[in-house]
């Protein structure tokens, strides 16, 4: 059940924020939505790939483990990479835009499990200004609204060119132990390379040709995925 509210520093200032991770703050899943304003920063850790949602619009995930709830970045209550995908590291905030005004402004769920009173990251100085923290939730927002955009534009264009494939996920652990991850797309490879004229000046000049290489670089993470599970396999 989620109580949102505007974030103020005067009925908030008390509020602290636990950042540590783990299933009950929501990071035991196998795949996390994830925006091209991060595509360079996670094509270094995980698989970037294309889903349709329940409506059948396109969106970006990163591959996080092979069974349900399964996380194999979660270690103990640290998540182990680099870089956190940015729904995993807003925790309790999001953006909505109040009745009366076209600014985004920022709102907490003060029902959520990483809220708390007596532990966890301050999000305001005791001067009433925001708290580093709250400064980095602001930039994390900010990046996920953009993302928002984004995405819109970047499948807009991807689905005019015809760049999105199916593509069959079989990840092999052993003998007896195979994994099919059903759903995903990603670029086709082919018709990439054949882009020329005015649609490869396109894709070149609004960076989603970048962002295309991105996502089929960041398949060679599925490695790490394999010997994430086959370690967690040999301690359990």
């Amino acid at each position: 059940m989620t109580n949102l509210m505007l974030l103020n520093n005067i009925d908030h200032m008390d509020l602290r924020v636990i950042t540590r991770h783990g299933p009950r703050y929501g990071d035991a899943v196998n795949q996390a939505l994830v925006f091209p304003t991060e595509f360079d920063e996670l094509q270094r850790e995980y698989p970037i790939f294309f889903r349709r949602d329940a409506n059948g619009q396109l969106q970006s995930v990163v591959l996080l483990g092979l069974d349900r709830d399964e996380n194999l970045f979660l270690d103990g209550d640290a998540w182990q990479a680099r870089y956190v995908p940015a729904v995993h590291r807003r925790g309790p905030f999001s953006i909505g835009v109040q009745q009366g005004s076209a600014e985004p402004m920022i709102h907490v769920d003060v029902a959520h499990p990483r809220i708390s009173r007596t532990e966890g990251e301050p999000l305001f100085l005791p001067a009433g200004g925001n708290a580093p923290y709250l400064q980095q939730i602001t930039r994390t927002l900010g990046a996920l609204y953009e993302g928002l955009d984004a995405s819109k534009a970047m499948f807009a264009v991807f689905e005019r060119l015809e760049l999105i494939e199916p593509v069959a996920v079989g990840i092999r652990l052993d003998e007896t132990v195979e994994y099919d991850v059903p759903g995903l797309l990603t670029i086709d490879q082919e018709r990439l390379a054949r882009l020329a004229g005015a649609d490869l000046e396109q894709v070149h000049q609004s960076g989603l040709l970048r962002l295309a290489h991105s996502v089929m670089s960041s398949l060679g993470n599925i490695g790490r995925l394999i010997e994430l599970k086959n370690r967690k396999r040999a301690t359990a």
